[in-house]
């Protein structure tokens, strides 16, 4: 198996982070009731919305498995772009403008402190073990997705962008922690106390600034997105690989969802083929393209010499640079593949 078939296990992801934030949220509860801190209670909110984010994620997980109907031909796939898109709503408005709002409400009316900050301390550090095990299993998948390529590239191409979402969680909860720590000490040893909400505050900006950045990302693929192009410059190659093909004139393709991809081409047959060979060597084609690339489920093809070229450079381009990558790690016998 070459190193682009390698698939991330999207749902390990969801669970391990549901399972920590549910957790955590509980601890960090506890410890702002007991502390009367105002950073840790933006942090206890900030785990709830993201426990109920990843309920959300696995929601959208299940409602894709539906097979086809007369109302859904292509199936519902689509719901692992709808619900993560809600996740990014949900982060913005429960997390982020929560936050703000109560770190700014308690530096305008000040609360007398009622508890020790040793609760804070003690909880916001066992928490930060917690995400740090959920940012370990999210980051080791999303090296799986990034195919070694840099990481600004991996979440501007993924097509599912869940493990992107929950790494991206995971990664704000932990500099979110890191705040909300150093909110609660400098507040305490300073003696000022708006120290303390006004890491709420910070916390706040932070969650509502990713959830922007993960609303664009979710956006372009409700919108429609194509297809990786080393997808596409490898269902070019199978195509043009197949007999009775000449060259393939256009190539467009559109991500219903993260499992099924729309493939539409145009393509110059050898002129002497009849209708019936013609429509063997598609048949051909497409189960070629279905057996090394299942998230093309959907194949449309055009009898086409003179189409205008879209979508060819860009898929020869990026499965040249596959081919390279392969044989500069595994040897030229896995790149022929």
């Amino acid at each position: 198996m070459s190193a682009h078939d390698t698939k991330p296990d999207t749902k390990k992801v969801v669970i391990a982070a549901l399972i920590g934030n549910l957790a955590i949220a509980a601890c960090k509860f506890g410890a702002a009731f007991l502390s009367g801190s105002t950073a840790t209670l933006a942090e206890a909110v900030h785990s709830v919305a993201d426990t109920g984010n990843q309920g959300l994620l696995l929601i959208g997980m299940h409602l894709a498995m539906r097979p086809p109907d007369e109302r859904f031909p292509f199936g519902r796939s689509g719901e692992k772009y709808f619900w993560p898109f809600v996740v990014a709503l949900m982060l913005f408005s429960v997390g982020g403008a929560f936050a703000i709002y109560d770190g700014i409400h308690h530096i305008r009316h000040p609360v007398t402190e009622h508890g020790s900050r040793l609760w804070s301390y003690g909880v916001l550090g066992v928490s930060l073990v917690f995400e740090a095990m959920s940012f370990k299993v999210a980051y080791g998948e999303f090296k799986v997705l990034a195919k070694g390529r840099h990481w600004l590239t991996a979440v501007r191409e993924a097509r599912d962008p869940t493990i992107p979402l929950v790494l991206a969680e995971d990664t704000t909860a932990l500099v979110g922690l890191a705040i909300a720590f150093f909110a609660v000490l400098a507040a305490d040893v300073s003696g000022i106390g708006m120290l303390d909400p006004l890491g709420s505050v910070l916390i706040g900006t932070l969650l509502c600034g990713v959830a922007v950045a993960l609303a664009r990302i979710t956006h372009t693929l409700l919108i429609g997105a194509s297809a990786d192009p080393e997808d596409e410059g490898h269902a070019l190659e199978l195509t043009e690989g197949t007999p009775g093909v000449e060259k393939v004139t256009q190539l467009l393709t559109f991500h219903v969802g993260p499992d099924v991809a729309i493939l539409s081409m145009k393509i110059a047959f050898v002129p002497t083929m009849t209708a019936g060979q013609i429509e063997d060597c598609i048949n051909e084609m497409e189960r070629r393209i279905r057996a090394e690339i299942p998230t093309m489920r959907k194949i449309f093809v055009e009898v086409d010499a003179h189409g205008d070229g879209r979508g060819l450079d860009r898929a020869r381009r990026a499965w040249a640079s596959v081919k390279k990558s392969e044989t500069a790690a595994y040897g030229p016998a896995a790149a022929a593949e």
